[in-house]
């Protein structure tokens, strides 16, 4: 079985659709997936509790976590109310991740000082509710300014918690994912690993030890090789477990039995629930 751990379930582009899209993902052999509950900005951030609720226990349907986060460019939203309403979903069992959040240099939106704020703030209600993170890290041009800062935080802020989180749809490199690595995050890799021009990428995939990593897609963006520029969708996560295989020299059976194991012990979930 296989675990998508990043899929925004709550875009428009499912809306036509979505319940086809969650039966193709148990027939491709995603048993589960984790939904992201950013929407577009504070004010939709329970959306994905409200899928997970609405297809959970449903017959052919994959079992359905949540997450809860303010984006970085949505920290101009973080409010007292933004931040309260991310406190209450945090609170709810089927929100097992806050996120995902994190420091966006590379688009133009919030301030950088907005950011690191809003991911401060953020990053207390984890702490306080006992929820690992999902963070999103961009540089501006590539570089590793927002990562330097993205650790200077964590190391002040998150480190000691000792729950740790993932990085999500990782395209940094080995020196930042090795950082990551140290402080008990998993490297989650989505379908760009699949790209032709990825190979340093798949490069620093190669080296993050099997119980270091997750797959995920970031459903309905970054469709795997094959399908790219097309509308992505769980399923189609079984094409960057079979890169990883091929980039760890291993079966894709291990890649999805080692990952599904790493997402049930960050989670703390019983596996016979995942």
């Amino acid at each position: 079985m296989l675990i998508d751990s990043h899929a925004h379930l709550d875009s428009p582009r499912y809306t036509d659709d979505r319940a086809e899209m969650l039966r193709r993902c148990t027939e491709a052999g995603v048993g589960a997936v984790l939904s992201i509950g950013i929407g577009e900005g504070p004010q939709e951030m329970h959306q994905a509790l409200d899928i997970c609720r609405e297809f959970n226990g449903q017959p052919g349907m994959p079992r359905l976590y949540a997450s809860a986060g303010i984006y970085p460019h949505s920290t101009v939203d973080a409010d007292d109310a933004a931040i309260a309403k991310l406190d209450g979903l945090l609170a709810q069992p089927e929100v097992i991740a806050c996120g995902e959040i994190g420091l966006d240099y590379y688009h133009e939106g919030a301030a950088h000082d907005v950011q690191r704020a809003g991911l401060i703030r953020q990053l207390e209600v984890a702490a306080a509710r006992k929820r690992p993170i999902l963070i999103h890290c961009r540089g501006t041009n590539e570089t590793t300014d927002a990562w330097n800062h993205l650790f200077l935080v964590l190391d002040t802020y998150w480190r000691h918690t000792g729950l740790g989180g993932v990085m999500h749809c990782f395209g940094a490199g080995w020196d930042e994912a090795k950082r990551a690595l140290d402080m008990g995050f998993l490297i989650s890799f989505a379908g760009n690993v699949t790209y032709a021009k990825a190979q340093n990428l798949r490069d620093v995939a190669a080296k993050v030890p099997l119980d270091g990593m997750l797959v995920e897609t970031d459903a309905p963006w970054l469709a795997p090789g094959p399908m790219r520029g097309k509308r992505n969708e769980p399923a189609m996560v079984t094409h960057t477990a079979q890169t990883l295989a091929e980039a760890k020299g291993v079966t894709a059976e291990e890649i999805a039995a080692t990952t599904t194991a790493n997402f049930a012990r960050l989670f703390k979930l019983e596996m016979e629930l995942v």
